[in-house]
């Protein structure tokens, strides 16, 4: 689905020997929930790995049977964790029924330092149903960096250990106590080094999170 990138992380763990250290996180994305299985089975071997730890329903495509399939496999202890996903405002309502409904451990959606729709709602629902939640396009697709781009950090983004834009961004995004992680997009070493930074301690607080937004808002 994301060009060569399962077949790129394969090669990775195994250079690494660290198949058994990831934790291995994937989507299933086609939309006939009958070419699910062969699709799952592809990306593990593309991964290299025994077992998914989290296989996700991309984007709602054909959701129920999907679910159906991975709620089988978790009881036969072919996957841990089961989730949906979008990355989609306008899903939203869709996707908390289906978070009242369904058995699912984890969800990934949209939310950011600017987009923040998630917080009335979903963030509160799955708190109170222990799901964990994946932020995704925590960048807006490499707009906010670029709308960022040239302007200086405050300086009491010193305060949370925050160097760069990205670090700053994503502290915010991973102090909110309902997520669990955020997942930048990179094609650069350098950057996963500078996005992993960001979950280092300390974190903002409430207070700080509010000053934050603020700032970036009136930028």
């Amino acid at each position: 689905m994301y060009g060569s990138s399962q077949a790129t992380i394969g090669h990775a763990l195994e250079r690494l020997e660290a198949v058994d250290r990831v934790y291995a996180a994937d989507k299933v994305w086609t939309s006939s929930p009958a070419e699910g299985p062969a699709q799952i089975a592809a990306s593990r071997q593309a991964w290299g790995v025994p077992r998914f730890d989290l296989l996700q329903v991309h984007n709602l495509l054909g959701w129920e049977g999907h679910l159906e399939t991975l709620q089988a496999m978790k009881a036969a202890g072919e996957v841990r964790h089961l989730g949906i996903t979008t990355s989609h405002g306008r899903r939203h309502e869709e996707l908390e029924r289906i978070m009242r409904r369904a058995p699912l451990d984890s969800v990934q959606l949209t939310y950011n330092i600017v987009d923040r729709e998630a917080e009335s709602r979903l963030l509160p629902l799955a708190r109170e149903r222990g799901i964990g939640v994946i932020a995704n396009r925590p960048f807006q697709r490499k707009r906010l960096i670029r709308r960022l781009a040239g302007k200086p950090l405050p300086p009491w983004a010193a305060e949370i250990g925050a160097t760069t834009w990205a670090q700053f961004i994503l502290k915010f995004i991973i102090s909110h106590p309902a997520i669990t992680c955020a997942i930048p997009a990179t094609t650069r070493v350098d950057h996963v080094r500078e996005n992993l930074a960001a979950a280092r301690e300390p974190l903002p607080d409430d207070a700080m999170r509010r000053r934050m937004a603020d700032h970036v808002r009136g930028l």
